[in-house]
């Protein structure tokens, strides 16, 4: 969950931040920060007015692709899977695993079989 996938099209190293991200049904906002550290990637999402400046922490094993040369990130989730999650919280995030799995445990329990 909290590593890219293989087949996503992402490249170690890559600078994220702006990307626009979609779900399986549009647009849902933009990266804010994201980490590719092995066991922990994630992405950071700024849903902007969509759902009123909601920050989400989206495990890299959601990620389905990546175009780096349009600038997108592709998820493997709907917009309301995306709106229901629970918010980011940045003074948990870090070193916090009890809310990593809490995280970890609502993304796949909403994953594609």
């Amino acid at each position: 969950m909290w590593g890219y996938e293989p087949n996503s099209g992402y490249i170690a190293g890559t600078d994220l931040t702006g990307y626009k991200v979609e779900a399986t049904d549009g647009s849902v906002g933009k990266v804010d920060k994201h980490s590719d550290d092995v066991g922990s990637a994630y992405l950071v999402v700024d849903t902007g007015v969509w759902i009123f400046g909601k920050h989400v922490l989206l495990p890299a094993g959601t990620v389905s692709g990546v175009d780096a040369e349009g600038k997108r990130i592709f998820v493997d989730l709907t917009k309301d899977q995306i709106k229901d999650s629970p918010e980011f919280d940045k003074d948990k995030h870090i070193g916090d695993s009890v809310y990593h799995e809490q995280i970890g445990d609502y993304y796949q329990s909403h994953r594609r079989p």
